[in-house]
């Protein structure tokens, strides 16, 4: 009878059954977004009456890197090799001495040894005859390659040629770089760069009016070329070829080609690809290049390998300031330096660079002073002076962006803007210099304490005042960030002192990677640190799930006593 009933019912029943299910799936929902909602009060009354605990974190670990790794303490003194006089450098990693001597004497006319020890290539600098009888030589072969740091390898999930621009950061770059000898790795179990492939492309030295003949030797994979920026040039070579280094005269993989200067204005130029100009320029295809006036006996230090300090300044330069620096400012998109990195093969790379990737919608997440973000520029990107000194800046803005560059504690003179001389009445003093994308300036900075030149000694910071320009893909300190040191503020390693404190924390890839907050150690750490989860107490945990298993018991009880009565009926 029971079993008719169902058989002759069973599509009411079925309705019925839905209909009930229904009901009560709506009744679960609606006390469980009772339930919630009371509870995230409880949390919320928790979260203020009683805060979570500060996550705990500890500064010696794998991550954190030494300030200063000391590796060429010798390099450090001045000194004197194959008669080129060297100036100090009590930075912490300071520029090799042996390349400072055959980049100033010729790669063909020093000893084996310091060539050697220079690691350039015996054809990478060769200069020749003294066409004015001035006691220097006039003609000057440049050899030039293309170099990919950080890029892919074929042979395993790791890059090669790798280049820290921060702690753990390896975007990819290209640079231009001297011919060298030897391995483009440190050695046969490393995979980093050799220190002479490295972040900005050299500096570029010669004298007005010597016959400067610069070869590139397109070791990449793509086609490249070199423009000489505001470099008196012609634009034909002696062969009636290309001079100019436009993008339809192209050097192709495998090429090389000369270019043929002899410039008659002497100020701060630059050189850069001007294929795909955009990308290959933001890639780090570009440098400064430098025509000092001629003198005699003038040897100028043709290359400045990673910019900053020039240990051998020109003769003119020598009597009218203590130091020289060059000051080169460039920045990076993420997106873009990735491409070289997800691929080998030039096809893909290129297709994905010139038609995929789009420079009018980029970003700049990167910014770099002489080929590093702070806390490396530390190392390498100082400006080290000592008290009543007038050192001169020269500044190159090579990223895509005007940067609004802010001695603290100082004021300098322009002196010239791309490479012509400030007239009396334009030499502005100022602390803020505002260089648009491509644009020189060289700056006369004094440290004569009298409260408009210099406030005094100190570990006066220097920067990029656009907000971004102190940040490392929005991590901040980072960027171009760089400081005026004088020296004896500074430690035995050339690192700034009153610092310490810091350096456990920047110093750690964990902190540009976004895994670290800054004061994650120190007396407030428990402040300012990362703060834990709230834990609610047992007996409140407790109660929930009495509360929620009674609720969902009543309502399944219900529901069947509905069913249980409907059959019956």
């Amino acid at each position: 009878m029971y079993n008719g009933f169902l058989k002759n019912n069973k599509g009411s029943l079925k309705f019925m059954v839905k209909k009930y299910f229904i009901w009560g799936g709506w009744l679960i929902a609606l006390a469980l977004i009772i339930l919630l909602v009371k509870w995230f009060f409880v949390l919320e009354e928790h979260a203020r009456a009683r805060p979570p605990a500060t996550v705990s974190s500890s500064a010696d670990n794998a991550n954190v890197e030494k300030p200063c790794t000391d590796d060429h303490v010798e390099w450090r003194g001045a000194q004197e090799i194959e008669g080129v006089s060297i100036l100090a450098s009590p930075i912490c990693e300071p520029d090799n001495p042996f390349t400072i001597a055959a980049a100033t004497k010729g790669t063909n006319n020093v000893s084996m040894s310091t060539l050697m020890q220079s690691h350039l290539a015996q054809d990478s600098i060769v200069m020749e005859e003294d066409l004015d009888h001035d006691g220097d030589p006039d003609v000057i072969h440049i050899k030039l390659e293309i170099v990919e740091l950080n890029g892919f390898s074929p042979d395993g999930d790791y890059l090669m040629n790798t280049y820290n621009i921060a702690p753990g950061l390896q975007p990819s770059l290209w640079v231009y770089a001297p011919k060298m000898q030897g391995m483009a790795v440190k050695n046969f179990n490393s995979r980093v760069a050799h220190p002479l492939l490295r972040a900005p492309s050299p500096v570029i030295r010669v004298e007005q009016g010597d016959k400067v003949y610069i070869t590139l030797e397109n070791t990449h994979y793509l086609p490249h070329t070199i423009h000489l920026h505001g470099v008196d040039h012609p634009w034909l070579n002696s062969k009636g070829q290309d001079n100019d280094g436009m993008e339809e005269h192209a050097i192709f993989p495998g090429k090389q080609h000369t270019y043929e200067i002899q410039p008659r204005h002497a100020g701060t130029m630059l050189y850069h690809c001007h294929v795909q100009t955009a990308q290959h320029f933001m890639m780090g295809l570009n440098g400064m290049f430098i025509v000092e006036e001629n003198r005699p006996n003038n040897w100028v230090q043709t290359l400045n390998v990673g910019a900053g300090q020039v240990r051998h300044p020109s003769v003119s330069v020598k009597k009218q300031y203590d130091q020289e620096y060059d000051l080169h400012y460039q920045s990076l998109d993420k997106q873009l330096s990735k491409i070289p990195q997800e691929a080998n093969d030039p096809r893909l790379i290129s297709q994905k660079m010139s038609r995929e990737y789009n420079m009018s919608t980029s970003t700049e997440n990167y910014f770099l002073l002489n080929g590093h973000s702070f806390p490396y520029t530390l190392r390498d990107a100082m400006i080290v002076a000592g008290e009543n000194e007038n050192i001169k800046l020269h500044i190159a803005n090579l990223q895509r962006t005007p940067i609004a560059v802010h001695f603290h504690g100082h004021k300098a003179i322009i002196m010239a803007y791309d490479g012509v001389d400030a007239q009396q009445g334009s030499q502005i003093t100022r602390d803020v210099f505002d260089v648009s994308p491509a644009q020189r300036l060289d700056l006369s900075l004094k440290t004569q304490n009298d409260g408009l030149n210099s406030y005094g000694a100190g570990l006066w910071m220097f920067h990029d005042h656009v907000p971004t320009g102190t940040t490392t893909d929005g991590m901040e300190p980072g960027g171009n960030m760089a400081i005026l040191a004088y020296k004896k503020l500074l430690d035995e390693q050339g690192m700034p002192t009153m610092h310490e404190g810091m350096f456990n924390d920047v110093f750690n890839k964990e902190y540009y990677a976004k895994k670290r907050p800054i004061w994650s150690v120190g007396d407030f750490a428990f402040l300012l640190g990362d703060a834990g989860l709230v834990v609610p107490e047992n007996g409140e945990l407790i109660a929930f799930f009495i509360v929620l298993g009674l609720l969902l018991g009543i309502i399944g009880m219900l529901m069947w006593l509905y069913v249980k009565k409907d059959y019956e009926n």
